[in-house]
Order: structure tokens, then C-alpha cells, then sequence
């Protein structure tokens, strides 16, 4: 069995396909340098990340394969799930010893995994922004909690700075503990203090004076549009997951 080994960044990925084609050994493996390799291998190569060889073979990739299928691979990597640098190492392998274009081959099942990941991040991505509640903080900050399935924060940072360009925000990804705060002109990554969030939610105290109002004010209106007779429980769960709620003022209860 041969196993690469390399720092779990997406140049890494890229720097262990050049290698693998340079030492013509591919990785049946890929494990994190900060993992004790299997006690039998045959072959064992730490990779060096190195930005030159990763920028040569994604520029081989944009000229194999559309941008769409560019960004399946991109979507796929933020999955974080365990096994999604093999399938993308082996989908570039693929794609680059094709003398055909098959991104689109989905008799392979290499290739229509890469799709299928790849929609469940686009439609995460979608979710969280659609679900998205902003609260205003002393500062005049519009804050907002996330904690989507896979880490698509960094793909939503366009569309709220184009929807909210005359304002400050940030936003805060719960579960892999960092977010982004824009202040009218640009944006940039934080981190926050652990007393920061309490529960889940932000901390009242950092809350403005007027924002516990107008959360109850939204609730009222939510409660006063809805017909309890023509109300469908499994319906609305369908289009509002129930693990977004935590975050959604509108459900919940006072």
C-alpha cells in the first residue's frame, strides 16, 4: 500500500498529485502529517506543500475541465468529509489522463460522486444564507451565528457584502469557531472571545438596547400572518430545517 502524507491544506492535495505524477506512485492513502502512519506500507512520501507545483496543476485542471467542474472540486474540498481528498485525487487523475473531456461521464462512479458532494455543499451554501438572522450589537454591528453541515461561510462572504455594502456585519461560523466582519469597505477574518456566545446564541449583554424589541416585534408579525387552520408542520420543516431554528427569532418562543 502506498500512503503520501501531507498537512491537509488544499495546496497539499494539489502539491501530492504533482508529486504522485513526478515519482509515478499514487497513493492508494492520504493521511495528515500529525497521523502515525498504518504499521505496513510499502511506500511512505511526505508531501512539501509548495504553491508553484500546486498553481501547475491546477492550471492543467482549467484546461481539462469547465469552471463549473472546477468548482466541484472546490465545493467537495470544504465538504470536510474524511474521504473527500482521495475521491478528488483520484477525479484529477482522471480528468487530467482523459484524452476526452468526462466530467460529465457519470457511468463512472468517481465522477458522479464529485457531482453529488458537490450539490449537497452548493445546497448547504444556499440554505445558510437564505436562513441567515442578523442581530444588532452596541457597536452597530449587525451580528449573525451559523453552523452549517460543511464549511461554506467563505463561498456566502460575496453575496453579503454585495446585499449589505452600506452597513457592518459579521458573521460567525459556530462550529469550526471563525467568521468574517466586514466594515463598508473590506473583509476580514475573526475569531471570538469564548464569553462572546453563550448557549449558542450571542452574549445579551453585547446586544443593543432596542434589538430584544425589534426580535420581539418580528415574532408578533410572524405569529399575526400565520392561519393556524392551514398550518403543515411536516411542510415547513421541509423548507425550514429544523435545526436552523435555534437561530431564527420567529421560532422562538418568548
Amino acid at each position: 500500500m502506498n500512503i503520501f502524507s501531507y498537512d491537509k491544506t488544499f495546496e497539499g492535495l494539489l502539491t501530492a498529485i504533482f508529486d504522485a505524477y513526478s515519482l509515478k506512485i499514487y497513493p492508494d492513502q492520504l493521511i495528515s502529517t500529525q497521523v502515525i502512519p498504518p504499521l505496513f506500507y510499502n511506500y511512505l512520501h511526505t508531501v512539501v506543500s509548495k504553491e508553484d507545483k500546486a498553481n501547475r496543476v491546477w492550471n492543467t485542471l482549467q484546461k481539462k475541465v469547465s469552471r463549473r467542474g472546477c468548482n466541484h472540486i472546490i465545493y467537495a474540498w470544504q465538504s470536510e468529509v474524511d474521504t473527500s481528498d482521495m475521491l478528488i485525487f483520484r477525479y484529477i487523475r482522471k480528468i487530467v489522463d482523459s484524452p476526452k473531456i468526462i466530467e460529465t461521464d457519470f457511468t463512472d462512479p468517481d465522477i458522479l460522486e464529485m457531482r453529488q458532494l458537490a450539490k449537497k455543499v452548493s445546497k448547504e451554501l444556499h440554505a445558510m444564507m437564505q436562513f441567515v438572522r442578523f442581530q444588532k450589537t452596541k457597536e452597530n454591528v449587525y451580528f449573525s451565528l451559523c453552523a452549517p453541515k460543511f464549511n461554506v461561510l467563505p463561498f456566502a462572504i460575496r453575496h453579503f457584502t454585495d446585499r449589505f455594502a452600506d452597513q457592518c456585519w459579521a458573521i460567525y461560523d459556530e462550529i469550526r469557531q471563525f467568521g468574517y466582519f466586514y466594515n463598508k469597505k473590506k473583509v476580514a477574518e475573526i475569531v471570538l472571545d469564548a464569553d462572546a456566545i453563550q448557549y449558542g446564541k450571542l452574549n445579551k449583554q453585547l446586544l443593543a438596547d432596542d434589538e430584544i424589541v425589534f426580535q420581539q416585534l418580528w415574532r408578533r408579525y410572524f405569529e399575526s400572518i400565520n392561519i393556524k387552520e392551514r398550518a403543515n408542520p411536516k411542510v415547513q420543516r421541509s423548507y425550514m430545517p429544523k435545526r436552523f431554528w435555534h437561530y431564527l427569532p420567529e421560532m422562538q418562543i418568548n
